[in-house]
């Protein structure tokens, strides 16, 4: 089959360590163009990784013909409307994280990809990290017992912000740190279940410094039937490098992640089943990059399945109740 043609909207800094990187070099995928309302940084990108086309506009992409797959790396206030309009234009889409700011936005975005017939997928990498992929058969088939509690971190080293960014203001990020690493942290956890229903919600923020939103938040979901979820993200972390966990408890088993540990209770006492796990050169997090962005382009190309992300809407009323849950000081039921 043809190569699937990609146009990436948006060369912020996601575009220049992922997507591009990735994109111009996997099998089956063409970099066409990218798009930037900063026409001289959108070419100066596109000569660095020998990208043909610049476009100044989102509609010059979506009218294009050269063009099949767009991916979105925009502020994420544009996420839907760059979503449905390309979906509506006849492009196949994978959206950074969150697909929309509001459930009845994702929800939006998906019923256009339902009526159009093409393929929308939110860049949740984690879900292919290798380690995560190793672990998820051991919850999915039950070896560890019954689950009870199932715990997530992305901690980020404090950064000095010169001047607030895009990042930095509700009207444009829809939230802080909840939205842009707790969205990843959470779906995670949701995703590794079978995204079970929640039955309460209860959440703490703390505002960020100079800032309008959050820069550290905690959530813990209660669920109607299963373990308790909870999630720490903080973008304000004293410390050498940034920290990324996850630890899953059961009543015969646990796992964890950074580094991958996997034990079972046996007859005998307990045993070490962690899978030998390897990455190759590439680290953890660019790997996964690099697998999801091969099922986007198999997707495209109609050699795999790409479910329509449903679940999106759920994880985005989540989030939305973990912020009213803030907001008003108490738990509240889902």
């Amino acid at each position: 089959m043809s190569n699937v043609r990609v146009a990436i909207l948006g060369t912020g800094a996601i575009s220049q360590v992922v997507h591009l990187p990735i994109l111009t070099e996997l099998e089956g995928a063409e970099v066409m163009a990218v798009c930037d309302v900063d026409r001289p940084k959108a070419t100066a990108i596109a000569n660095r990784f020998e990208v043909p086309r610049v476009f100044r506009t989102d509609d010059e992409v979506f009218a294009s013909r050269d063009v099949d797959a767009v991916v979105i790396c925009t502020p994420s206030h544009q996420h839907e409307a760059q979503a449905i309009a390309a979906l509506e234009s006849g492009k196949h889409v994978l959206v950074e994280r969150p697909l929309a700011l509001t459930a009845e936005g994702a929800r939006r975005v998906i019923e256009v990809a339902e009526r159009t017939g093409r393929t929308v997928m939110v860049a949740l990498n984690n879900r292919y990290r290798p380690d995560i992929l190793a672990l998820h058969p051991f919850i999915k088939g039950g070896e560890f017992g019954e689950l009870f509690f199932v715990r997530a971190g992305w901690l980020n080293r404090k950064v000095r912000t010169v001047r607030p960014t895009w990042r930095h203001r509700r009207a444009t990020a829809g939230g802080g740190v909840l939205m842009d690493l707790g969205t990843q942290a959470l779906d995670l956890c949701l995703w590794l279940l079978g995204y079970p229903a929640v039955a309460r919600v209860s959440a703490y923020m703390h505002p960020g410094e100079g800032m309008e939103v959050e820069d550290s938040a905690a959530v813990m979901l209660r669920l109607k039937d299963g373990p308790t979820v909870s999630i720490e993200v903080t973008w304000s972390l004293l410390g050498p490098r940034d920290r990324h966990y996850l630890q899953v408890l059961g009543s015969h088993g646990a796992g964890s992640t950074s580094p991958l540990s996997v034990y079972k209770e046996v007859e005998h006492g307990l045993l070490d089943v962690t899978p030998n796990v390897v990455v190759g050169r590439e680290n953890a997090y660019k790997a996964s990059y690099r697998q999801q962005l091969a099922h986007f382009i198999a997707a495209a190309r109609g050699e795999q399945e790409a479910a329509l992300p449903h679940d999106q809407v759920e994880l985005v009323r989540l989030v939305e109740l973990a912020y009213r849950s803030a907001a008003e000081g108490r738990e509240l039921d889902a």
